[in-house]
C-alpha cells in the first residue's frame, strides 16, 4: 500500500515539475519581456515570480528525488524478499524411484 501512495505522489511531483519548468522564463527572455511577454509574471511583483518559481521548482525536484530513493528501496526489498522465496527455478526435484523402473513388458521373439 505504501508503495502504491509513493508511486503516486512521484507521479504528481514529475508532472508537477514538468509544469514549472514550461511555465519559467529562460535567460534569454528579456528581450521579449521588452515587447509585452514579460507583463503575465508581474503577478508577483518585479522579481518575486522568478523567485517563487525557482523555489516551488526546488522543493518539487527534492520532493521527486526522495520519492524515486524511496521507491528504489521498496523495489530492492521486494525483489530481496521474493528471491528468498523458492522459485520454480530453485525447487529440488524429487524423483520418485518407482517411477523410474520400468514396469511395461516387453514381448520377446
Amino acid at each position: 500500500m505504501t508503495f502504491q501512495i509513493i508511486l503516486v505522489v512521484h507521479v504528481l511531483l514529475a508532472l508537477g515539475l514538468v509544469g514549472l519548468i514550461l511555465i519559467q522564463h529562460g535567460k534569454g527572455a528579456d528581450a521579449g519581456a521588452a515587447f509585452g511577454s514579460g507583463a503575465a509574471g508581474s503577478v508577483f511583483g518585479a522579481r518575486g515570480a522568478h523567485s517563487f518559481l525557482y523555489k516551488l521548482t526546488a522543493i518539487l525536484a527534492i520532493g521527486f528525488f526522495v520519492t524515486s530513493i524511496s521507491l528504489a528501496y521498496f523495489a530492492s526489498n521486494e525483489r530481496a524478499a521474493s528471491d528468498s522465496d523458492q522459485s520454480i527455478m530453485s525447487q529440488s526435484v524429487v524423483v520418485d524411484d518407482a517411477s523410474n523402473e520400468d514396469t511395461s513388458e516387453i514381448p520377446s521373439n
